[in-house]
């Protein structure tokens, strides 16, 4: 450190220092937006300081189901093991108190045989034999080494009661084992949505769209859509609504409000006087803190339980003058769908404008329109100038070449002097 302060001046190294922090710009990274529903559909949700726990226990079932796996498995394991070694013990503890354990160790090998049918279970000869002889008991095994004998009533009891706790543990866990695996949001992994959603001109209208498909060959039955719209709002009165839900409609020419969603399909929402969005322009887009939800509901054709697939739009998540392309084509009498198109879009005319503003000056559709087809015409001209001009340089370079392949004509002088021309 001195050699390097008798070398470079401290005042240098500082003034160096100051100068390299002032380039170097500190720009604070935006923080994500907090959405009320993820792109997978779960909700951004979280529940704390929830001093009644022991509702969660009134509707045990429910619980159970909605844990994870690795937590069910647990329970499942245990809840058996539990009533093994519970019922272990009381088997234990009744050939304890008839006296059948100090019998076996009393009586020699030949007298064993003549105590079968003065026990109450035969060969329960310590613990680990009552917890066999339990296990047998519930799970029905059977071996032959192990009975019931008419000796003990208590003994008749334990065993009633050992199977009727058995049959309310297989219910309870293989119907929890079911549900989980039979859930309703399973048959939502295969229901996707477009990972942008976009506005743009239809029927002369500014409308909200979005695409969803299904992957699964079996239907949604009586498959249905709403959007709503969430948004941060304050009332006259000064009330700060974090959560403000608003229902927007969706067109629909069908009057059961539902969708045949045999093949990918674009949801539409008109931007009219009853969408939020009517006020909004493409400027205007950016800075709103608002989030769509859209959610899918329908009945599944092969297990008739009720599912709902859940996604929602954000503002930068929204295109503004965009249009989705066709993914449907018919091939040999049977139509197709590429879904590796199936969030693609292409850049559109559309006024920039809010929805009021369109419907007060209905002449700027116009202007768009006819702005977009002007342009789209000098488009066209620039690639038809470039593709001629393309060909006549093409045909140039053809000549040049041709033109060097042109074998030249030799002359031969003869002695009589005569010429003779040929070609090599």
């Amino acid at each position: 450190m001195l050699a390097r302060k008798s070398i470079i001046p401290e005042e240098y190294v500082l003034a160096r220092i100051a100068a390299e922090n002032l380039r170097k710009p500190r720009v604070r990274d935006r923080l994500p937006k907090a959405r009320f529903i993820a792109k997978s559909g779960a909700c951004n949700l979280a529940h704390k300081n929830i001093r009644e726990q022991g509702r969660f226990l009134q509707d045990i079932f429910t619980t159970l189901v909605d844990l994870k796996w690795r937590h069910t498995l647990v329970i499942f394991t245990m809840s058996f093991l539990c009533s093994w070694l519970l019922f272990a013990i009381m088997w234990w503890l009744v050939a304890f108190a008839h006296g059948d354990i100090y019998a076996y160790l009393e009586k020699s090998t030949v007298e064993k045989s003549g105590l079968e049918s003065t026990v109450c279970v035969t060969n329960v000869r310590s613990f680990t034999s009552a917890f066999l002889f339990s296990i047998e008991v519930q799970v029905t095994i059977g071996f032959g080494g192990r009975m019931m004998t008419e000796e003990c009533p208590l003994a008749i009891t334990v065993l009633i009661l050992q199977n009727i706790v058995g049959l309310i543990i297989n219910a309870v866990m293989l119907g929890c084992i079911f549900m989980k695996t039979a859930q309703a949001h399973r048959r939502a992994e295969t229901l996707i949505f477009s990972r942008h959603a976009v506005i743009a001109v239809r029927n002369g209208k500014l409308c909200f769209m979005f695409r969803v498909g299904d992957l699964r060959k079996s239907m949604i039955i009586s498959a249905s859509v709403r959007i709503q719209v969430v948004k941060k709002t304050t009332t006259p009165e000064g009330e700060v609504v974090p959560i403000h839900q608003v229902d927007i409609p969706v067109d629909n020419p069908i009057e059961s409000n539902n969708i045949f969603l045999v093949a990918p399909l674009i949801i539409c929402h008109v931007i009219d006087k009853r969408s939020p969005l009517y006020d909004i322009s493409a400027t205007d887009l950016v800075n709103q803190d608002l989030e769509v939800i859209v959610i899918l509901e329908g009945v599944v054709e092969t297990t008739g339980i009720t599912t709902q697939a859940r996604t929602s739009y954000i503002a930068e998540e929204i295109q503004w003058g965009h249009r989705f392309v066709s993914i449907v084509t018919e091939e040999e009498g049977v139509y197709s769908v590429d879904y590796s198109k199936f969030g693609n879009t292409v850049k559109v005319a559309a006024p920039r404008c809010s929805a009021r503003e369109l419907d007060e000056k209905p002449s700027i559709l116009i202007q768009t329109l006819q702005k977009s087809e002007l342009s789209h015409q000098n488009s066209l001209r620039k690639r038809n100038s470039m593709r001629r001009n393309n060909s006549m340089r093409r045909n140039n370079s053809i000549r040049r070449n041709n033109s060097s392949l042109i074998v030249p004509k030799v002359q031969f002088m003869t002695p009589e002097g005569n010429q003779n021309t040929s070609e090599s």
